[in-house]
């Protein structure tokens, strides 16, 4: 029977495809499922059968960690060289952007507090 490896929500493109290449080297039997139209399932790496699914598990865990170790390093490395995004850089690069969500957030919040507003006076 098929076991769910990993699912694909929100994962990037390129660790996706190092998933498939990890997979494929160690001769993992796999499929893959794709997202639906509306977003419904976002698709996901499926093993073929229970057999493996241990150690496929173990070479995903493997996986991450590396991967996880790598960015890590990567953004310490940018935050010395100046070049990592920050807020005030982000403020910069996409002030509508930024004032929509902050816009955004004290209407959701202003409309949170409504009831209370009503029911006090």
């Amino acid at each position: 029977m098929a076991k769910l490896l990993m699912n694909l929500r929100n994962v990037p493109d390129d660790e996706a495809d190092e998933v498939r290449a990890l997979l494929d080297q160690h001769g993992v039997r796999y499929y893959e499922t794709r997202p639906s139209r509306w977003g419904i399932s976002f698709g996901g790496i499926w093993l073929r059968d229970e057999a493996g699914f241990a150690e496929a598990k173990q070479l995903l865990a493997t996986y991450q960690q590396e991967r996880q170790q790598r960015a890590r390093t990567e953004r310490e490395a940018a935050e010395r060289e100046g070049t990592a995004e920050t807020f005030w850089s982000v403020v910069r690069a996409e002030p509508g952007h930024v004032a929509l969500v902050v816009i955004g957030i004290l209407f959701t919040l202003a409309l949170f507090a409504l009831p209370m507003i009503l029911l006090r006076g």
